[in-house]
């Protein structure tokens, strides 16, 4: 199972790079940055600073070396897709071919009503986000791409330079299991969601029954999920991992159980390890048992 560090975005971005460095020195496999312009109601003050996810993918790509780089995940609503497929085959150049395009049909308000940004219904933004998975596909994956859609149109359009990468991975973040797994099954090369393992359990086996409709190997599909709790009773004295709770043994048996259920990555949030270098040991103290 692949192992991910996800830094959040509202820290300095000093401390961003610090943990990436740490993880790509260490042994962890990926670094994700969400695509965000504030914290979401109830999480933070709007006005609490976040940095942008296009420029900080970039800058991870230049300056961390092995790891793969992504975004968990562009929001459809405001990233065009035709300007979205040439920052992801830039940063794709940069990195050396270790971008993975993390993308999501878009959801938070406050940024939307602050930016006076369209929120459209459910439907209309998933209708929307498939046209812009066609473009993604096409102007990264083809010479040149005619779409005469709803909400996009491109006309024999090019995507020069192309990715390092043949085919660049398209993740799709989003769990409904009505609609959304469905579009995974058609055009995800890798399918994120939060949950615990019972929810990822249950959630895997309808994309596999939507790929086995579709025409997919469900398999050719991997499964990523954000940690959404470890444990939560107290941490044993000296035991580096103030923000997570719980025993290592505890921690272990988490892991085994998101393993158990055929999840290819586990991504962990910085912000459940604490700061500085207690949150640089507690990283050392998962990746260990996640290697284990």
């Amino acid at each position: 199972m692949r192992l991910s560090i996800w830094p959040n975005a509202g820290q300095p971005y000093s401390e961003i790079v610090e943990v990436a460095r740490h993880a790509a020195a260490t042994g962890w496999d990926g670094v994700y940055v969400a695509d965000h312009f504030m914290p979401n109601a109830g999480t933070g003050a709007a006005d609490d600073p976040v940095l942008e996810c296009g420029s900080m993918v970039t800058a991870l790509g230049a300056l961390v070396d092995r790891v793969r780089i992504g975004s968990l995940v562009f929001g459809n609503t405001y990233r065009h897709p035709a300007v979205l497929a040439n920052i992801a085959a830039t940063v794709d150049q940069v990195s050396g071919g270790r971008f993975t395009l993390g993308v999501g049909a878009g959801w938070q308000v406050n940024e939307h009503e602050q930016y006076g940004i369209e929120l459209p219904p459910v439907k209309q933004r998933l209708d929307r986000f498939v046209e812009a998975l066609r473009v993604l596909h096409g102007l990264l994956r083809q010479p040149t791409t005619t779409i005469d859609g709803k909400y996009y149109q491109l006309t024999d359009a090019y995507c020069d330079p192309k990715p390092v990468q043949d085919p660049l991975p398209i993740l799709i973040g989003g769990g409904g299991e009505r609609r959304m797994l469905r579009i995974v099954a058609e055009y995800a090369d890798i399918w994120n969601t939060w949950g615990t393992p019972d929810v990822i359990a249950r959630k895997s086996a309808v994309l596999d029954r939507f790929c086995s409709e579709v025409g997919r190997e469900p398999k050719a599909i991997a499964r990523s999920a954000q940690a959404l709790t470890f444990v939560n009773s107290s941490v044993p004295a000296g035991l580096p991992m103030p923000a997570i709770g719980g025993s290592a043994e505890q921690l272990a048996d988490t892991v085994a159980e998101y393993r158990s259920v055929g999840l290819d990555e586990l991504v962990v949030p910085d912000r459940m390890l604490g700061k500085g270098a207690d949150r640089l040991a507690a990283m050392d103290v998962i990746l260990g048992i996640v290697r284990a």
